[in-house]
């Protein structure tokens, strides 16, 4: 397992509101650990909520007994919707404050994946790019419904509006995804920065390129800026 990641602050926005985590090392019971998370709030609070999402969901992971991966993200992500949870609630300044987050570890040849809200995690085989989150959205939802279709939902105003974060309510309900890795595939986690600026037939021919690692994330936050970086860009590619 090799990774790398890069958050940029994109074109358009003062302040970054998204925090990458990445290692290929063991953190506490899980032999690896990738985390993208993406802030909502005031300028300040979206900061805040992502970095403290990131450091309650790794240092749950560092001292955790549990070895049960969905298990561990469970108790991991639940920690985190808690303390955010409440210092929304408690602090005038973080009121409404969350964050999304898409989590992941690799345990011999599983891929097991967790998400709130719009940030993704995508595996690309030699074939195709396949999206193995649900978005939490409202466009995302009325997609699914088929009250919209994926080429209107592009442009949709309420493309932003979420459905589901950490911090929103007192618990919170995230997806859980256990995908058989057949080996070469290509992983990618990654804020809705890059996927509202470039489409999926241009991730996947940069994710699959024969350029190095650190290119090939770099190449895709270029992309998404020249695209009109309205947002912050989160990129994690693991091979």
């Amino acid at each position: 397992m090799i990774s790398y990641g890069i958050t940029d602050v994109g074109i358009r926005r003062k302040v970054n509101q998204d925090t990458v985590y990445f290692s290929d090392s063991s953190v506490g019971n899980l032999p690896n650990l990738y985390i993208v998370a993406d802030g909502m709030g005031g300028e300040l609070a979206g900061d805040y909520a992502s970095a403290k999402c990131v450091e309650t969901v790794v240092n749950s992971v560092l001292n955790s007994r549990e070895s049960e991966p969905i298990k561990l993200l469970e108790q991991a992500i639940q920690s985190a919707n808690q303390i955010i949870n409440i210092e929304a609630l408690s602090d005038p300044g973080k009121a409404g404050m969350g964050t999304t987050l898409v989590i992941a570890t690799v345990i011999e040849g599983h891929l097991y994946v967790a998400n709130v809200g719009d940030s993704r995690l995508y595996v690309a085989t030699s074939r195709k790019l396949l999206q193995i989150t649900k978005d939490h959205s409202v466009v995302a939802e009325l997609v699914r419904t088929g009250e919209l279709d994926e080429y209107d939902a592009r442009t949709d105003k309420r493309k932003n509006m979420i459905t589901r974060a950490i911090g929103a309510e007192k618990k919170v309900t995230p997806d859980y995804f256990d995908v058989a890795l057949k080996g070469g595939e290509q992983i990618l986690l990654c804020s809705d920065g890059l996927t509202n600026m470039v489409d999926d037939r241009e991730i996947y021919s940069i994710v699959t390129s024969d350029e190095t690692l650190i290119t090939r994330v770099k190449k895709l936050i270029r992309l998404a800026n020249s695209n009109g970086g309205k947002d912050n860009i989160s990129v994690i590619i693991i091979e």
